[in-house]
């Protein structure tokens, strides 16, 4: 059931514009996403609530926009050089990577090979393999599976899998083991480290050798507002406690993507370092869990959804003293959206080291000196549009006018999300009055929102329209409007809600002020 819905909406995003596979007439590049108009108004409308939310609303927080670009030096001193890797293992009969630490624990019986022969052409192989069986009675595709692992090495192609004679060494029952490829039984080989960093080269004459010519793709954002964190307090004249904000692309390359949007190469965050006393760090932390999730409520992620993981000492990064994770109901399980995490000094204290310089703060009223402690309330952009839509998507059964089951397809988003706040048609697209006041409606309230004009089709079609991009109110221009039936009726138009359907008469005069007041 679940597996249906998040396809349907995979279906729905991209029949109408919200997110498209990237580069599909080449075939798609893995995991890479792009957003069409609908969900790029979206983005758009989530990012500046965002910011409206964290800093323009707030006197103790101010913006950046670091560069992804990021030099070596940097990622060396925060650690993400050396450390910030994945263990990676291979299915040796697929190719497939796997993440070693999110292979899930199996058992069954481990079928041990040392090779292969085919006795008819003198050919054989020795190399070591195995399969797991999940009990005695599979142990027949356990054998088929080794065969396919070993018919890689036949330089007679013309050979059948089949005929191959198999050269079966032992037989062992397991529990929990995490050796083995949980979709095709074959082993995988032992894990390794995978920097997760897209690295460059900067400059036309770089040398491959040069250090300083080596550069990343930013693997998060964090580090580009701690190694401006000086500069902006000496030019924003800020004191503490205050924060940074900014929201940006990041890269990071996954061992496997999976999940959609969910988990991908390239991604949006949204981020905030607050630099705090160390005295108010653990304080500020609980405070900023609470802020975000009534965040979520306000973007319409109801907090029934949410799932607050207080992420335990052993789990935690090593530099955390405190890290909440806000996960939310996905169509594919309990998922994180935000981290909150008390970062301590680390990061501006390992900055301060390797650039030489220091980052201290001077309290002028107390005369202490010290390193800022962080807390970090870190979201994804993407991940939250996703919630967003899973969230609103609905399939409502109607009954049609002959008593038939009738599907109607709705994105139940809140206003101030929604890609278009208000669809505008004229009932008939050939009465020119009924145009002429639908298009100066339309000129009326497009400085302030997106509307979208149609005269197209009946208009129960259109409301249908409507409904399936999450469209929340819909105007229509109709004869009451031009006085045709009634004269108090004049200047007025059809309102109607798109989920309830109710439909109310509003005078065009009074519409700016009451959709601002619901969209904003």
């Amino acid at each position: 059931m679940a597996a249906d819905r998040l396809e349907n909406i995979v279906s729905l995003a991209k029949r109408r514009g919200f997110v498209y596979p990237s580069s599909e007439i080449y075939g798609g590049l893995r995991a890479s996403w792009d957003y069409g108009p609908l969900g790029a108004e979206l983005k758009r409308n989530l990012k500046d609530y965002w910011w409206r939310k964290t800093v323009q609303e707030r006197d103790d927080v101010v913006g950046m926009d670091g560069a992804i670009l990021t030099m070596q030096q940097v990622l060396v001193s925060s650690g993400h050089v050396g450390g910030f890797s994945d263990p990676m293992c291979d299915c040796l009969l697929s190719k497939a990577r796997l993440r070693a630490d999110q292979i899930p624990a199996q058992d069954g019986i481990e079928v041990w090979f040392s090779g292969a022969k085919h006795e008819a052409s003198e050919w054989s192989v020795e190399r070591e393999f195995a399969v797991l069986a999940s009990s005695e009675a599979t142990i027949g595709e356990a054998y088929k599976t080794a065969r396919k692992y070993y018919a890689e090495f036949l330089s007679n192609k013309q050979i059948s899998p089949k005929e191959l004679e198999l050269v079966e060494t032992k037989r062992e029952a397991v529990t929990g083991t995490t050796r083995f490829n949980p979709d095709n039984g074959s082993l995988l080989t032992e894990a390794r480290a995978f920097n997760l960093m897209f690295k460059t080269k900067m400059g036309a004459s770089s040398d491959d050798n040069d250090p300083n010519a080596t550069a990343y793709l930013r693997p998060e954002t964090a580090q580009s507002i701690f190694v401006q964190y000086k500069n902006v307090l000496d030019s924003s004249r800020v004191k503490l406690p205050f924060g940074i904000a900014q929201v940006g692309k990041s890269f990071r390359n996954e061992i496997n993507p999976r999940n959609y949007t969910f988990r991908s190469r390239e991604f949006e965050q949204m981020e905030i370092e607050y630099f705090c006393h160390p005295n108010d760090g653990m304080r500020l932390t609980d405070e900023w869990l609470e802020m975000r999730l009534n965040f979520y409520e306000e973007i319409g992620i109801p907090r029934t959804k949410l799932h607050i993981l207080d992420v335990p000492d052993g789990d935690r990064a090593f530099y955390s003293k405190k890290t909440y994770d806000i996960e939310y109901e996905f169509p594919f399980g309990i998922q994180e959206l935000e981290g909150v995490a008390y970062r301590t000094d680390y990061d501006l204290g390992v900055h301060q080291k390797g650039a030489g310089r220091s980052l201290e703060y001077f309290d002028e009223e107390t005369k202490e000196r010290f390193i800022p402690h962080v807390v970090e309330p870190s979201a994804g952009c993407d991940r939250t549009i996703l919630a967003l839509i899973c969230e609103a998507f609905d399939e409502e059964v109607l009954q049609d006018d002959k008593g038939k089951d009738d599907t109607r397809t709705v994105l139940r988003f809140t206003p101030r999300m929604a890609p278009i706040k208000v669809g505008i048609f004229p009932l008939l697209k050939k009465n020119e009055e009924q145009v002429r006041i639908a298009r100066q409606i339309q000129k009326t309230l497009q400085p302030w929102m997106t509307v979208f004009y149609d005269d197209s089709g009946a208009v129960g079609r259109r409301y249908r329209r409507q409904d399936e991009v999450g469209t929340p109110y819909c105007v229509t221009i109709d004869f009451e409007t031009l006085g045709e039936e009634a004269e108090e009726l004049k200047n007025t138009v059809t309102l109607r809600h798109r989920d309830s359907m109710e439909q109310v008469r509003m005078p065009i005069d009074s519409l700016l002020g009451w959709l601002l007041e619901r969209v904003r």
